[in-house]
């Protein structure tokens, strides 16, 4: 029994390890992986999300239409900095670096200026259970499970509907797109849009679980960086498996050594991944089959 309970504790471990990943690096995975942009605002889009998540709760909704405002503003959010600072830059990747950079310290300190330090939360949902000698939150499971679905609505959203052929058109070839007749400038912004709605996502679901602060996005920007970089540029190719090698490490090192070592640990990884696999898991896997 004790060895089915740490056993248990080391695969619970690693699954809250790959649904933090999988959730905060799906939304960069899409604006960075596929459209190119580097945008280190994501983080701040994850604040927004939680933001509005807990004023929605607290102001009387349940917590799943709660995220799904925060969700929503994020995605507003998104496509109206597409439409008057990103569009302007795209194959200029310095230049988004930059200007989302900048976008990111405005959103930071206007919390800060207008809503404090801190701000208080709501509490996590669900309860506990116990298995063996330790006990676990129920929520951590909701959490997983939430990550799996989102990988395979994105699935299906790129693969079979007619958005996602256009976007996937746009993104590889977009001039040859444009001769066809598609609206490359519109899929572009709720290509955009859609990723920032996951990074709102993200805040929500994190945010019963998180204290209120106006930096708590930097928690989130570089394990998704990492997540992307290890993965590559195929969002589905990607970005699950380097989440779940990167949980398994990360889960690995912080039941031996702490949480730093796991961080730690991590970054050891991408170091190695971009010496062996430049293109990361992705573009090795689409080597192979090619």
């Amino acid at each position: 029994m004790e060895i089915l309970s740490a056993l248990f504790a080391f695969l619970y471990q690693a699954g809250d390890a790959f649904a933090f990943l999988v959730l905060a690096a799906c939304g960069l995975a899409i604006i960075f992986g596929m459209m190119g942009v580097i945008n280190l605002a994501h983080g701040e889009f994850i604040m927004c999300g939680a933001y509005v998540t807990v004023f929605a709760v607290r102001a009387g909704l349940p917590l799943p239409l709660g995220i799904a405002c925060g969700t929503l503003a994020a995605g507003l959010v998104g496509i109206l900095l597409e439409l008057l600072v990103v569009r302007h830059l795209y194959n200029r990747p310095l230049d988004t670096i930059v200007a989302t950079w900048g976008i990111s310290l405005i959103a930071t300190q206007g919390v800060l200026i207008l809503l404090g330090s801190t701000m208080r939360g709501v509490g996590t949902p669900l309860s506990s259970f116990t298995f063996g000698d330790y006990s676990y939150s129920q929520y951590r499971l909701v959490l997983m499970a939430a990550a799996v679905v989102v990988l395979v609505l994105l699935y299906l959203i790129f693969n079979k509907t007619r958005f996602g052929v256009h976007a996937r058109a746009t993104i590889q070839v977009p001039h040859m797109a444009e001769a066809l007749g598609v609206n490359t400038r519109l899929i572009y912004c709720l290509t955009f849009g859609l990723g920032s709605a996951l990074a709102g996502l993200t805040g929500g679901l994190y945010a019963p679980t998180m204290t209120m602060v106006p930096s708590m996005g930097a928690t989130f920007i570089m394990e998704a960086f990492v997540t992307v970089v290890v993965g590559g540029a195929d969002v589905f190719l990607g970005t699950a498996p380097a989440a779940a090698v990167l949980g398994v490490i990360k889960a690995a090192m912080t039941s031996w050594q702490g949480q730093l070592a796991g961080q730690i640990s991590m970054l050891i990884a991408v170091i190695i991944v971009i010496r062996v696999l430049p293109n990361g898991i992705s573009g090795w896997l689409l080597r192979e089959r090619g």
